[in-house]
């Protein structure tokens, strides 16, 4: 490898390797409307709130118990100035009640609970809440919301872009929940590194399979061989993703993760030793069952009844597949203009040699725990 490629190796390392891959930074909102009274329930990464508050007395970079019980007030502090609840009669304050710790699939979190009282002589019939935990801090935050009330459940998501959301108690928006699932699919499949990782090294051979020099059948034969990739991991992680998110299979998250970037280890190789030999569909299958766990998280952690949960899971779902497909629509044209030049050729094997570092960093990081890179 001359001093070039060494080059262009060590420098998309240096952009890749921090990002982390990890499930993205989310919180948990949980809101039991009884009449004029509302029970909540807030669970924040402790990692979050370190960035964010300080959490760590010592530096020492482990959290203790006593360390967060010593931020209690700080933390609840920060976070209720953050959340804003009002019916239609006005303002409903909240206070604090008590703090605990849960652990979820990413880590562990501070478990707030709090209370509110709506004005007015009647239960509410909205709620207008309005969400800005971390939006200074990381525009990437989502906050998931789900509403207990009358013995319905609905569900929300949050982010600095849709700070405050007016939800209808009395007749539930479906479709509106529906369309912010699907919208939450497409943004977690674009800012999931190893996923999207995994799916190019398996499709940046699709344009130098043997038998493509005619141009139109070429173009149609890469298309389908992009196909079968595609759909054979889409039919993989579907399966797993529900079963999941219905709770019927759990696995270790560190084991998912780990499995995840071994994943992409082996199908960057695969562009320059034939491990698959041709059978870069099954590859994607059977890999795709592993990623379908990696989706899951999201959805289980939120503990969404199966009505509404069923409802989140197919619009996460075809989220993710429009995320995929958005992918796949800009990579197929550019590869097959590129494919006889010299700079793709590069990209295939320095690229893959450099995806299967990166991926291969994650998986040390991701097996012992640790952190190698800061990002």
């Amino acid at each position: 490898m001359n001093a070039r490629l060494a080059l262009c190796l060590f420098l998309l390392c240096a952009w890749l390797a921090p990002a982390q891959a990890h499930k993205p930074s989310d919180s948990y909102l949980s809101l039991a409307v009884h009449g004029q009274q509302i029970e909540g329930q807030w669970d924040i990464a402790l990692r979050d709130l370190d960035f964010a508050i300080g959490l760590d007395g010592n530096g020492d970079g482990a959290l203790t118990w006593d360390e967060i019980r010593a931020r209690h007030e700080a933390i609840a502090a920060y976070a209720l100035q953050r959340l804003q609840v009002a019916s239609d009669q006005g303002v409903c304050p909240l206070k604090a009640v008590e703090q605990l710790i849960d652990s979820h699939t990413d880590g562990a979190y501070n478990v707030l609970r709090f209370t509110a009282a709506c004005p007015g002589n009647a239960a509410p019939a909205a709620l207008s809440i309005g969400y800005t935990l971390f939006a200074d801090l990381d525009p990437q935050h989502k906050g998931l919301l789900k509403i207990d009330s009358g013995g319905a459940t609905q569900t929300a998501i949050f982010d600095p872009d849709s700070p405050r959301q007016t939800m209808s108690l009395a007749a539930p928006d479906r479709l509106a929940q529906f369309g912010a699932y699907v919208k939450h699919g497409i943004w977690h499949i674009w800012i999931g590194y190893d996923h999207i990782l995994f799916l190019l090294s398996l499709l940046l051979p699709a344009v130098l399979l043997p038998g493509l020099r005619d141009q139109q059948q070429g173009l149609r034969a890469a298309f389908y061989d992009v196909l079968k990739v595609v759909t054979a991991f889409t039919l993989a992680h579907s399966i797993t993703l529900t079963l999941a998110s219905l709770s019927l299979v759990s696995l270790p998250s560190r084991w998912v993760e780990s499995a995840i970037a071994a994943s992409v280890i082996l199908a960057a190789l695969n562009n320059l030793l034939p491990l698959f030999r041709g059978k870069r569909p099954v590859a994607a299958f059977a890999f795709g069952l592993i990623h379908g766990f990696g989706f899951a998280s999201v959805l289980r952690d939120l503990g969404l009844p199966q009505g509404s949960l069923l409802a989140s899971l197919f619009g996460f779902n075809v989220g993710v597949e429009i995320g995929q497909l958005a992918i796949v629509a800009a990579f197929l044209p550019i590869a097959w203009l590129l494919r006889k030049t010299w700079l793709y050729r590069q990209v295939l094997t320095v690229g893959s040699l450099a995806i299967a570092v990166v991926a291969a960093v994650w998986l040390v990081e991701r097996i012992a725990d640790i952190k190698l890179i800061s990002a």
